[in-house]
């Protein structure tokens, strides 16, 4: 939780597929990326295409946060075109 929200990224991870370190990793991603984007409603869609963007991309192996909010934020430029 994050100031008594849920996080949507956290509900997305249940399935076990990362471990404790990389979800600590992928919620620094996903927020990082929210603030770069200036989302601040956490009921806003961008949300979770944020969420579902940094799990996609950690599954294809990607663990610096730094690096996957980096590619979410190239992936919505690149969508925009």
């Amino acid at each position: 939780m994050v100031a008594g929200r849920v996080v949507p990224i956290r509900v997305l991870l249940r399935d076990g597929a990362f471990g404790p370190e990389d979800i600590t990793t992928l919620t620094a991603a996903f927020e990082d990326t929210l603030l770069a984007l200036g989302v601040h409603d956490r009921q806003h869609p961008t949300v979770m295409l944020v969420a579902k963007r940094v799990i996609e991309l950690a599954r294809q192996g990607e663990r610096n946060p730094k690096l996957l909010r980096d590619a979410v934020l190239k992936s919505f430029r690149d969508d925009s075109l």
